[in-house]
């Protein structure tokens, strides 16, 4: 049996998806920037598109641009906001996706901005009344916090710190690859300037995604070239995975308590199996339905070597998951999530990411478990 845990990084492109995108590939030619017929019909699906995921997020579809993935969409949103807007101080964690960290790094590194790193605590959670305090000496502000953590599942109060970044005049930029998909977002009625998405997250496409930019914030664009994207975003549309990743998140906002529910119990069952099976065992984040991603289970084993090749003999055994986030893997550092909520080194050696997708069942579970008891050498009672 061959396991695929790593839903997180990149989850498995739906089959429905697929035949959904591929005439687009097989009959459709053209650019979709050219006023011929061929042309105008991508442009039509383009546009049908950009419609479809307006109604889904509760946007207008003059606020969703389109972008190669999160990243694109993250960098756009930061770096536009600093050079278009003005601000010279963003307000963050050190528990970001580097897409977010790294891209304010480099901001503070030239001196566009300055930054006020908030603490978070053991499970990921920052400390409001701090934003608060930082919002209330440095208004006007950018901040950037995810909703979602995508290595230990840690859920924010999108709408608590929305509020108190209006109440002083913030920019307010999430991070939601993780999210979107997973939860049902009314833009309309929420406090936020940006979101982020990325189509590989929700059973789309990779390389596709899109920036959800509040009507009437007037940013600069990030990549120059034509004036596609209403003149915000150069380069020629990627229509079928445009098609494919509205597709993809139509199906999964339908279904989405079902598919939600379903994963909570996949969730469940593998947390519940390793305590009973793995003495030792902790987990990293928050774990409760309310307050985590349901996709997501960051677990640390009790090994007594830092170098304990954990993910390698997981992967022998035929079970693909990961130390963290993807985007970090082969990284010697460890995870910076870990290091940023007081994980020793070993801890974060010995902890693995679960990461769950629709196509996975409690027998693939088991499976992993019984995989596991055999790497550790847990003795089961007779």
């Amino acid at each position: 049996m061959r396991v695929y845990l790593d839903n997180a990084a990149s989850s498995v492109l739906d089959p429905e998806v697929l035949e959904y995108m591929l005439p687009w590939y097989r009959e459709f030619h053209g650019n979709p920037s050219s006023v011929h017929y061929h042309g105008r019909n991508l442009r039509s699906a383009i546009e049908q598109s950009r419609k479809k995921i307006a109604e889904l997020t509760g946007s207008s579809p003059g606020e969703i641009f389109f972008t190669s993935g999160g990243t694109e969409a993250d960098n756009m949103a930061i770096r536009s906001t600093v050079e278009g807007l003005g601000i010279r101080h963003i307000v963050s964690t050190r528990i970001e996706h580097h897409a977010v960290g790294h891209c304010i790094e480099l901001l503070e590194e030239k001196g566009h901005a300055k930054v006020t790193w908030l603490d978070v605590d053991s499970r990921g959670h920052i400390d409001l009344k701090e934003l608060r305090e930082v919002l209330k000496s440095s208004p006007r502000s950018l901040v950037c916090l995810m909703h979602a953590n995508n290595e230990i599942g840690t859920m924010l109060d999108l709408e608590a710190v929305g509020r108190i970044c209006r109440e002083f005049d913030a920019v307010y930029h999430s991070d939601t690859v993780q999210t979107m998909g997973n939860v049902k977002y009314d833009t309309g009625n929420l406090p936020v300037d940006f979101l982020t998405a990325s189509a590989h997250k929700f059973y789309g496409p990779k390389g596709i995604g899109f920036l959800y930019i509040r009507k009437g914030l007037k940013i600069p664009p990030l990549i120059l070239g034509g004036g596609q994207e209403r003149n915000m975003r150069a380069g020629t549309e990627n229509v079928p995975a445009i098609a494919g990743m509205a597709f993809a998140l139509e199906k999964c906002i339908r279904n989405l308590e079902e598919k939600n529910e379903k994963l909570w119990k996949l969730k469940l069952f593998l947390k519940t199996e390793l305590e009973a099976r793995i003495p030792g065992v902790e987990f990293n984040g928050e774990t409760a339905k309310d307050n985590s991603l349901v996709t997501v289970l960051n677990t640390f084993f009790p090994i007594d070597s830092a170098d304990s090749l954990l993910l390698m003999n997981l992967d022998i055994a035929g079970i693909s998951c990961s130390g963290g986030s993807a985007c970090t893997s082969g990284s010697v550092k460890g995870s910076h999530v870990l290091a940023g909520i007081g994980c020793s080194a070993k801890r974060s050696a010995n902890s693995v990411r679960f990461s769950f997708g629709v196509q996975n069942t409690a027998e693939e579970l088991e499976f992993t478990v019984g995989k596991l008891e055999e790497i550790m050498k847990v003795k089961t009672p007779v």
